[in-house]
């Protein structure tokens, strides 16, 4: 006999079913039913959070039902931050919630490049999300603006801004806000990006405010900033031989790198002193856990470096460090991809940053002049048996011989540089042309310069490779030389805002004085001039001339040059949101600059023409061919001197280059 439920339970049960809330929001379960990395992924298949035991902890704190208001992610590039985090929040929030939600990035070209490029597949791919936003195709779904993305039921958007662009910025409140790579965020007119994004939240008491980025420059990094005043996290792992809690440490590690056998690289723990190696990695992080190294601190903060990534092995890290110290070779039969990792692990400064996830500290000056200038003139060899070779000699080795020009009311300067394996330079020569660079003597000059023979001290007769010029000031004038040269021997220059970008950047036009853009060429790039800077004066501190990145100069170059190579340091202030920021000022005002500003123009050509990228067999070839006895007698080492043509009314004086000491003389 059957029984009849009562119309009441039933009226009762769906009720209580509608008045239930829903269950917390879990991002680590978001992701776990949501992500599927496709077989372009270093670790293809569906997401399992035991290889990603670091990120429970930080899913947790991110979820909205935590009563944290803000959360600093700080590490380095590459161990899932993105995919794993800033987009699986942005999937459990609106998922469960109905929510405006802000995702700023440094540039516009980073925001597009994060919608078309990670946002959107993940779109099409996550049941989650096309169920809250569709997948964008069109055909009934919900069709949107790339930068503002509304959900299909209409309860929600997503707004994709730069921090580029204050406008963006304003005139909307929202509930979760995203700081995505914040250390590249840079002040603008209108004020800090970081506090107006911030102040989008200040409408909600709920809201979250979540910073992700790797860290950039000692002093003025903003996601460093944010993680000092936190609880400042660490991953803590077990010894696998003690069982021992530590974090794994960049100074444990680079302490057990044999340069003889990188892939036995390992750590050692401090207790047991029993080595901890990679075969080990799976195993300890997964029973890993966080610890607060500040517990005082206003919110929760984690570092984490890719020591801890699965999709990348110990013997990676210990290789990348080796080709920063100059330790392996590189061939021409290199891989695409460990070319690749040598251009990115080209200086100190993206090997901290990208790979240790630690701050760089630069040089904030250089040494005092006249121990620069003792260092060469002083001594008839310096450490090593090696002679600083004549003013105008270039040494018998591999190299890349450019120039850099810097142009000035009066006069048009040129630094001489052979650059050459192993991040080494070679100061050559310095010359000053005593007319402007709209003149016909100035041009031909310089032409003179891109054609004249200079030897080494082999007798091996070489010419400039390329020339890179200011094109900050008299930009006609400068375009109108320039382009009578192919691009690949003439490039402008121009010194940037920037200090966080690539230290080149190709321009996208440049403006005539008449307002109008002139074509894009390949010719013109904006340089990061306070990044090489900063690296120039760390390198110059080398004392041993068979080290990474020393700079070695000619005798015979006096003392106005190395008054003015030195002339500059760099100054940090606070503004009055509490944001750091660098300048580079005059140590002194009377203090001149143009070889400092000629030494970086030489810099940024030599790059261009691949000095940072090139392998071994590269430096071999150039060597053998430039490294070698010229074939004919070696004559006099000046006999290629080149003469400045005067106009007709000019003294006779000034028909050849003055030197920096004559030329300020006279200005004074």
């Amino acid at each position: 006999m059957g029984f009849l439920t009562s119309a009441a339970g039933v009226v009762g049960l769906a009720v209580s079913q509608a008045m239930a809330p829903p269950p917390p929001p879990d991002i680590t379960r978001w992701c776990e039913d949501n992500i599927v990395f496709d077989a372009r992924s270093p670790m293809p298949g569906p997401f399992d959070i035991e290889r990603f035991a670091f990120l429970k902890e930080i899913h947790e704190v991110q979820s909205p039902e935590h009563p944290c208001r803000e959360v600093s992610i700080k590490g380095s590039a590459q161990w899932g931050k993105t995919v794993s985090i800033i987009q699986p929040t942005l999937g459990a929030w609106h998922g469960s919630t109905a929510l405006d939600s802000l995702v700023v990035h440094p540039t516009m070209s980073a925001a597009t490049e994060w919608v078309d490029n990670k946002w959107k597949p993940m779109r099409r791919q996550a049941p989650d999300l096309k169920r809250v936003f569709g997948d964008g195709l069109g055909g009934g779904e919900n069709r949107d603006q790339k930068f503002n993305q509304e959900t299909v039921a209409r309860d929600g958007s997503l707004k994709v801004a730069s921090a580029g662009s204050p406008a963006d910025l304003t005139g909307t409140s929202r509930r979760l806000v995203i700081l995505d790579d914040l250390s590249k965020f840079e002040m603008t007119d209108k004020g800090d990006p970081e506090a107006l994004a911030e102040s989008r939240a200040s409408g909600f008491e709920d809201a979250k405010i979540v910073r992700v980025s790797t860290p950039l420059i000692k002093g003025t990094c903003r996601i460093s900033r944010a993680y000092d005043r936190s609880d400042k996290r660490v991953f803590e792992v077990p010894c696998p031989h003690c069982a021992t809690y530590a974090p794994l440490e960049w100074d444990n590690f680079v302490a057990n790198i044999d340069p003889e056998n990188l892939e036995k690289a390992h750590f050692t723990c401090n207790s047991c002193q029993g080595k901890i190696e990679h075969k080990h990695k799976e195993a300890i992080v997964a029973k890993g856990r966080w610890r607060a190294t500040n517990p005082k601190g206003d919110h929760p903060g984690f570092f984490l470096w890719r020591a801890y990534a699965p999709m990348r092995d110990w013997a990676s890290i210990a290789k990348d460090y080796a080709r920063v110290m100059g330790w392996t070779k590189t061939t021409g039969t290199a891989s695409k991809e460990d070319h690749k990792q040598a251009v990115e692990a080209e200086t100190e400064q993206t090997f901290f940053n990208d790979v240790l996830g630690l701050d760089y500290e630069q040089a904030s000056g250089g040494p005092d002049w006249e121990e620069l200038r003792n260092r060469v003139e002083g001594a008839d060899e310096i450490e090593g048996g090696l002679k600083p070779l004549p003013v105008g000699v270039l040494p018998a080795t591999g190299f890349i011989f450019v120039a850099g020009v810097d142009c000035q009311d009066d006069r048009t300067e040129v630094h001489f540089k052979a650059f050459a394996r192993n991040h080494q330079r070679y100061t050559v020569h310095y010359k000053i042309i005593p007319h402007h660079i709209s003149t016909t003597e100035c041009q031909q000059t310089l032409n003179a310069y891109l054609n004249q023979e200079w030897r080494t001290e082999l007798g091996h007769k070489v010419k400039l490779d390329a020339m890179a010029i200011d094109g900050g000031t008299y930009t006609d004038d400068v375009w109108a030389w320039a382009k009578k040269h192919p691009w690949s021997r003439v490039i402008i220059v121009k010194g940037g805002r920037s200090d966080t970008g690539p230290l080149l950047q190709p321009m996208k036009f440049e403006r005539r004085n008449d307002g109008k853009a002139k074509r894009k060429q390949k010719r013109a790039f904006i340089l990061n001039v306070s990044s090489m800077k900063g690296q120039l004066y760390k390198w110059v501190e080398q004392e041993d001339p068979m080290e990474r990145g020393y700079c070695h100069f000619a005798k015979g170059l006096g003392d106005e040059f190395y008054r003015q190579f030195v002339s500059e340091v760099r100054v940090l202030t606070k503004t009055r949101s509490g944001v750091v920021t660098a300048k580079w000022e005059l140590v002194e005002p009377s203090r001149r600059n143009e070889v400092l500003d000629t030494e970086i123009y030489a810099e940024a050509v030599a790059r261009r023409k691949g000095w940072a990228s090139f392998t071994d067999a590269q430096w071999d070839n150039l060597e053998a061919e430039r490294g070698q006895p010229a074939p004919d007698a070696q004559g006099d080492l000046f006999d290629a001197e080149v003469h400045v043509p005067t106009a007709p009314a000019a003294p006779k004086s000034a028909e050849k280059p003055l030197t920096l000491s004559e030329v300020l003389a006279g200005n004074d």
